[in-house]
Parts: structure tokens; sequence; C-alpha cells
């Protein structure tokens, strides 16, 4: 796998045919990122284009699949996943310009006309991850780059809003073990002390409200009493009580 030293919030980009990764580059080799991409791309869809983003911790999962439909005469170029992984704070449009642009090139280089994608071994198209590594620096780094992604998306895409958002974990099927994926484990334990302690809390709000209630209604029973019986007795003074 390609890596760099270089610091940019587009941290990995590959593209794939269904979940084989033919051309890769990442920002940091000790990511786990290509490892992460493996896990999204058996759950890709190739019934028809998409471009989705997923969510993971504080970063975004950016990709555009394509469909066998916009490639009638080549049906393995329907295969194709263009997928980076990028910074929160880089927002959509940049990263879904640099894989616009990232697929402009690559079918360039690799036409779809003589090129079977389902054919290419894994890294079968690696000498594509140098320009990977040229377009996420420029992307990722430069404003003229940043204004180019942004322009590609204006141009190619219908807004942002068709960008669907989702959390990964939704994609992945219960059961799984995800090691990459955060462990909610101490997160839904954390949370559940958080609740008994909340639970607690509010049973003792409750038990002193119904002490109050109590109080209040002997004060009201009494003085009820005392005014019936002051009643008979003569209020104030009780005299016809007091009297021998």
């Amino acid at each position: 796998m390609a890596s760099s030293s270089t610091s940019t919030p587009l941290i990995y980009a590959c593209i794939a045919h269904n979940t084989t990764i033919l051309a890769e580059h990442t920002s940091s080799a000790a990511s786990g990122t290509s490892s992460l991409a493996s896990l999204i791309l058996p759950k890709i869809d190739h019934t028809k284009p998409t471009k989705l983003t997923y969510t993971h911790g504080s970063n975004f999962i950016h990709y555009i699949s394509s469909a066998p439909s916009e490639y009638p005469s080549s049906p393995s170029a329907g295969g194709l996943t263009f997928l980076c992984i990028a910074k929160e704070s880089l927002g959509r449009r940049i990263p879904f310009g640099f894989l616009i642009e990232c697929k402009n090139k690559f079918l360039a280089q690799y036409d779809v006309s003589s090129t079977d994608f389902s054919a290419l071994p894994s890294y079968g198209a690696a000498a594509f991850n140098s320009t990977l590594k040229s377009l996420m620096h420029s992307h990722g780094t430069t404003e003229a780059g940043q204004d180019d992604a942004i322009r590609n998306v204006q141009r190619e895409m219908d807004g942002v809003r068709e960008i669907m958002t989702e959390n990964i974990e939704r994609v992945l099927e219960r059961g799984e073990r995800i090691d990459l994926l955060v462990d909610k484990t101490d997160r839904l334990g954390g949370s559940a002390r958080d609740f008994r302690v909340r639970s607690r809390g509010l049973r003792r709000r409750m038990w002193w409200k119904n002490v109050k209630l109590m109080a209040l209604l002997t004060m009201v029973v009494i003085f009820l009493v005392y005014l019936l019986v002051g009643m008979g007795c003569g209020l104030p003074g009780w005299g016809r009580c007091l009297r021998k």
C-alpha cells in the first residue's frame, strides 16, 4: 500500500472493483484505513449509481459507486467504487469533488471499452497510486485544489443534499465483530451506570415529593377536623365545650 507522511485531511483513498482494491494511497500507514475500506466495500450496492457518506468517529467515509447501467458496453466498469476517508472538518463537497476527479482521471487512464476491471488482480491498477497521492495532496491542502473539487461537485452533482449520510455501524450486519470500529461496550456500560444513577435520583425525588404531599394532606385533615369540632364548640373560645 502506498503511503505518505504528508499531513492532509484526506487520509485515505482507493479505487476498487467490487471487493478488490485496484489502487490506493494513504497519508498514514498506521491508520488502519485500508482494513476499514475492506470492511465497507462488501456492503456497497452496485445496482444503481450511489454517492454516500458514512460517519466513523471524527472521520467521514465517502464513496461514489458505479452501476452496470452506466456502462452498457462494459458491465465490469459498473463494479467500480471510488472511496476516500477524510477528516470531518473537510466537509463533503471537497472529498466528493476529489472522488469525481479521481474517477475522471482513472477512466481516462483505464478506458472502459478496453479494460476488463473484473479481470484485474488486487492492486492491478497500482500505477494509479501516484496520481491518487498527488490528488489527495492538492485537494486536501491547497486552496486551488479545493476550489477545483468544489467546482467538480457543483458541475457533476445535483447538490450535496443528494449525498446520503449514514452511520457506518448501520451498514454492518448484527453479530459482526469489527475491531476497527469504536468498541461500544464501554459506552453502553457507562450509559447503563448513568441510567441507574439517574433512576436512583429520580426515586429519591419522587419519595420526597410523596412525603411532602402526605404531610400537606395530614395538615389539611387536621385543620378540617379542627374547624368542624371548633364550629360545634363555639369558635374561637370553645366556650360550649369548656363550660362545666
